[in-house]
């Protein structure tokens, strides 16, 4: 089996579903598979999937698995007891495979938000491993023993206790046997500055701390189980802060563009919220508009943190890093490149939110390739809606 513990799952998976259980119970949703890589063709590993996914059926939440969940403030009594019961049903999920369906496989998961919230992560990283099993059988990782090695010497060279990463890699990464060695080498090598791992079970195995808040679907689905689609950004983050009362305070950004969010992030949400996180546009100029946003609603930037985690490479981090220090927090969220970064081609899988309740959602982005929908004139009204422009 790929998908050993329930807990390989990244830690906003969690946190969106126990949002799900006290204030949208009812709320029925579809998601869409989508790899971005044109040229691949994913048919030959499509028996694979459906075996992997119908051996996801036969896990359950560990007694001492929901005792580590119970250990955080932040995690409600009602929520773990609602994991102590839940299985995955593979009923709500449909595998099509063939050489007229893009990339020669079609996953869609349809059913209620409480019972195939968790399907996301682990659907991609069953995907990914079968994937690199089956093309490149008995792969070695000396290279990229070699790159992670280089990477580390790269970090140490910034010699600053201000910078900060951790690892986001657990739906695009090569396997779980790499991405445990990768989390293992930055905690030996890296201590003063590997802060943590969005998943899970590595966290609690490796004496981490999970990190993760809000992703994109849960401010989709707020298009339509909020009161006004215009008002679907602000309903959720005040959902949110109602939900946790201060704790996971960090905003995502990018659901309908830098712009809007801004417009809607006003000084209630730039004082309760910790700080935000990038995943699409430019982070230079993303982060330039953020801090100038705080600074014009007389909030100091340094009490805030920005959190980049849009394609990151070790690289561009220490770019950012030096750019914005001395003007706000930050820390690094860096996913492919650190668990698929094996000089192989590195698919760009993602699941993402199309309907809730039956009504079409979708994600405008700041990098137009990454806006993902299943009905253009929706997104054209969404688009007119927060007066975002075509990309």
């Amino acid at each position: 089996m790929i998908i050993r513990s329930l807990l390989d799952t990244d830690l906003y998976k969690f946190t969106m579903m126990q949002v799900v259980l006290h204030q949208f119970p009812q709320a029925e949703v579809a998601y869409r598979f989508k790899c971005r890589n044109k040229e691949v063709d994913l048919s030959p590993i499509a028996d694979r999937v459906r075996e992997e996914i119908a051996s996801l059926t036969s896990l359950r939440f560990q007694p001492d698995e929901l005792d580590y969940l119970r250990g955080f403030r932040f995690i409600k009594s009602d929520f773990v007891d609602l994991l102590e019961l839940y299985r995955f049903n593979e009923r709500f999920v449909k595998i099509e495979s063939g050489g007229q369906i893009e990339n020669g496989l079609s996953i869609t998961i349809e059913g209620p938000w409480l019972h195939t919230i968790l399907f996301e992560i682990p659907i991609l990283e069953i995907v990914s491993e079968a994937y690199y099993q089956h093309t490149y059988p008995g792969f070695s990782l000396d290279e990229g023993r070699k790159r992670l090695a280089d990477k580390i010497a790269l970090f140490r060279e910034v010699n600053d206790p201000e910078f900060k990463i951790a690892d986001y890699g657990s739906r695009r990464r090569f396997s779980f046997a790499w991405q445990e060695e990768v989390i293992r080498s930055l905690k030996d090598h890296l201590p003063e500055s590997f802060v943590g791992t969005s998943n899970v079970f590595f966290a609690r195995a490796l004496g981490l701390t999970p990190l993760g808040t809000m992703a994109h679907e849960y401010l989709q689905a707020c298009q339509v189980v909020g009161p006004h689609l215009r008002d679907s950004q602000t309903f959720a983050f005040n959902t949110w802060a109602r939900e946790y009362r201060g704790d996971l305070g960090i905003a995502l950004s990018d659901v309908y563009g830098i712009a809007p969010f801004l417009r809607d992030f006003d000084l209630f949400f730039c004082k309760l919220f910790d700080g935000v996180r990038h995943d699409s546009g430019d982070p230079f100029v993303w982060g330039d508009k953020m801090i100038a946003h705080y600074e014009a609603l007389r909030v100091d930037p340094k009490t805030k943190t920005i959190i980049f985690s849009d394609g990151l490479t070790p690289d561009l981090a220490i770019r950012l890093f030096h750019y914005f220090k001395g003007r706000i927090k930050m820390s690094f969220g860096i996913g492919t490149n650190f668990t698929n970064d094996l000089n192989l081609p590195a698919l760009q899988n993602v699941i993402k939110m199309i309907r809730c309740n039956g009504q079409s959602v979708a994600k405008l982005s700041d990098s137009p390739e990454k806006t993902m929908d299943d009905d253009p004139m929706y997104t054209k009204y969404l688009r007119e809606v927060f007066q975002m422009p075509e990309g």
